[in-house]
């Protein structure tokens, strides 16, 4: 495993004190970044080499896929023609055909006057594009491939039509593994002076799953909320059930009759304001993290099912 690379310094106070973690402390190169190393190799030399394709970035949120192209064009274009080289477009926001044959096409048609090289356009969450935007887009990439570089970002590589992914370079960015995480969340917490315990650290890694900017909104909000980032308060801001709750759960379902454990769940879950996704999620991973033998073979699952689907109204 790689060590974490260096971390980008936080901008000056007065300009990034209201800003929200995940933006006051996005990579700002290629070298801020702390995984997908051969990824980020690979299109360091398409960029060495002037070389850069057409590429699709794919992949979970909050993997680094935003990050990498943004950093890329920091990396290609000077502060000062970054707006006239660059069109960053979120495509869930302007997803028609409109937006193809409109400020995309103009962008791509237009040649550049004071530098060589090609521009490049930015379409985040390019899954939300309708297939005939798709379509369209298409045909653009073709024609002006001399001019412009496209870069499609999306969540859901199936939902691309073909024709586009064939003209693109691939890559998959998938989840943050937990020793990459923790390094820069680290990193944030000493820079924010928060006070993470460390089954908080624990928690936050747990429920973000390897996405980056949901543990950064998680720990924001927790000490926001509640000063001290423990197990506890992370899952209590973020609505969890806590693991005392799903224990007395199992505890009910096992030693109590129906009528009383199904009234019991009602309550705890109205109290709490729990989802019963939430709930039947915690139940899952309590059992496949090899706990199956507190409950017997099979004994148990079958009543809290029925008992807090009857409670959903299903």
């Amino acid at each position: 495993m790689e060590s974490a690379a260096p971390k980008p310094p936080p901008p000056p106070a007065g300009k990034s004190r209201n800003l929200p973690w995940v933006e006051k402390y996005r990579p700002q190169t290629l070298n801020d970044l702390i995984s997908h190393q051969d990824i980020l190799s690979t299109i360091q030399k398409f960029i060495s080499e002037d070389r850069l394709p057409h590429l699709l970035l794919y992949g979970p949120p909050g993997t680094g896929k935003t990050s990498t192209i943004l950093a890329c064009a920091k990396q290609l274009y000077k502060d000062k023609e970054f707006n006239a080289m660059v069109l960053e477009l979120n495509a869930s926001d302007d997803r028609g055909i409109d937006v193809v044959r409109g400020p995309i096409l103009s962008f791509a048609s237009t040649r550049t006057i004071f530098k060589k090289g090609f521009k490049l356009v930015i379409l985040d969450e390019a899954d939300a594009m309708t297939q005939d935007a798709q379509n369209a887009l298409r045909r653009v990439i073709e024609k002006f491939t001399e001019n412009t570089r496209f870069c499609l970002i999306c969540n859901y590589l199936s939902k691309i039509i073909p024709a586009l992914q064939s003209r693109c370079t691939r890559f998959r960015f998938g989840p943050l593994t937990p020793e990459l995480m923790v390094p820069r969340l680290q990193h944030v917490i000493k820079e924010e002076m928060a006070d993470v315990s460390e089954d908080g650290m624990k928690a936050l890694v747990t429920l973000s799953s390897g996405d980056m900017r949901r543990a950064l909104n998680i720990l924001q909000s927790t000490t926001m909320a509640f000063g001290k980032v423990t197990e506890d308060t992370v899952y209590t801001c973020t609505g969890h059930p806590l693991k005392s709750d799903i224990a007395n759960i199992l505890d009910w379902m096992l030693n109590q009759d129906f009528t009383t454990a199904y009234k019991k769940i009602l309550e705890l879950k109205t109290l709490k304001g729990l989802a019963l996704h939430d709930i039947l999620t915690e139940i899952h991973l309590f059992v496949h993290r090899g706990n199956e033998s507190l409950l017997g073979p099979g004994y148990g699952l079958g009543t809290l099912g029925e008992a807090i689907t009857r409670e959903d109204g299903g």
